[in-house]
């Protein structure tokens, strides 16, 4: 690990190495115990490489996301075969980009980017807008705000960061001819927790706990059973999200959280069969995005934020934040500064 510490490109480089190397085994060993014996490695350097970076929780946990979560599980479920990696003929570099970034192939052919959602500017401008008033108020009055209100500009900030960071990514992916499934779809537009979730919400998380835990647990226990249990992995893996940035021991305050939206998902279902049965007509569309939106912003309030940003890890965050600010301030000093040369 002390050849990584604080290094991208080693920690990029090592993953890849170890993404290579389950591609080989993979093409020489059956799917089984044997392929999984022989993948394990690969899973514990994904676990452990986030943990290079000492010196930003920000970078442990964005690459955690990347690399612990979302890695590993593509590299489990190509154990038994299944997943984004068993594609038959993946390329090499789509099997890199796959494997270690937070996104998910399109299946099917057609015209390159014709598939795709096309990213609006319009969409994009307001979100840079956002987290620049963001982290304005995060250098100058952040402190002076409600509790509240910081925890939702949070909320608006992970949400605005990701729907840029993701699409980001895809777009690189794009320009290298792959092309790649939207990582969110609107989520302020959801009608119910379930649209939420499994439709909008952080599509490449879903797209993964579907094979890895949803379809074998709903095989054999059933639908509910299947939600929940998704529910429950997601939680665990975002203590794991929360242990890597903060470096604290889990509290069970995520876990809640995700159990507790599974068992509304569950309950809303079950509500939802019977609605249509007594052929009540349906409530209306922008009062069900209401109502998921308090649901969502009172229980992250109440067992998401919390186990963020207390003990100093608020106070952390937001200086590795200022930090950010204060590097693209400075550059864009040193670009007005620049002289203009023109030649003939």
């Amino acid at each position: 690990m002390e050849l990584l510490r604080d290094s991208i490109p080693m920690v990029s480089l090592a993953s890849s190495a170890a993404a290579l190397y389950a591609r080989v085994a993979s093409a020489f060993l059956r799917p089984g115990l044997p392929r999984l014996a022989a993948l394990l490695p690969v899973v514990a350097l994904l676990a452990a490489a986030p943990l290079a970076f000492t010196s930003s929780a920000m970078l442990r946990g964005t690459s955690a996301f990347f690399l612990a979560w979302l890695g590993a599980f593509k590299v489990v479920l190509l154990a038994a075969g299944l997943g984004p990696l068993a594609v038959d003929g993946l390329p090499v570099l789509s099997f890199l980009f796959t494997a270690l970034l937070p996104v998910k192939l399109r299946r099917g052919g057609g015209c390159p980017g014709a598939a795709a959602k096309s990213v609006s500017l319009v969409s994009c401008a307001a979100k840079v807008a956002a987290i620049a008033t963001i982290l304005h108020l995060y250098e100058s009055k952040i402190q002076l705000l409600h509790r509240y209100i910081r925890l939702a500009m949070y909320g608006i900030h992970i949400y605005c960061f990701l729907d840029l960071l993701l699409p980001c990514i895809a777009a690189a992916g794009s320009a290298l001819g792959m092309e790649l499934e939207p990582p969110f779809d609107r989520p302020y537009l959801a009608s119910s927790l379930r649209d939420f979730w499994g439709r909008r919400w952080n599509l490449m998380v879903s797209a993964i706990l579907r094979p890895s835990v949803y379809d074998p647990v709903r095989a054999r226990a059933g639908k509910a059973a299947g939600v929940v249990a998704t529910f429950l992995i997601s939680g665990l893996m975002h203590e794991a999200m929360v242990y890597y940035m903060t470096l604290r021991l889990p509290t069970g305050e995520m876990t809640a959280f995700f159990l507790l939206h599974g068992v509304c998902c569950v309950a809303e279902e079950w509500c939802a069969r019977r609605w249509v049965a007594r052929r009540w007509p349906p409530p209306p569309r922008p009062l069900g995005s209401l109502l998921v939106m308090a649901v969502a912003a009172g229980s992250s309030f109440w067992l998401f934020f919390p186990p963020i940003c207390r003990e100093g890890s608020e106070e952390m965050l937001l200086e590795e934040w200022a930090a950010v600010v204060a590097f693209f301030q400075d550059a864009g000093r040193k670009l007005r500064r620049a002289p203009v040369r023109f030649t003939d």
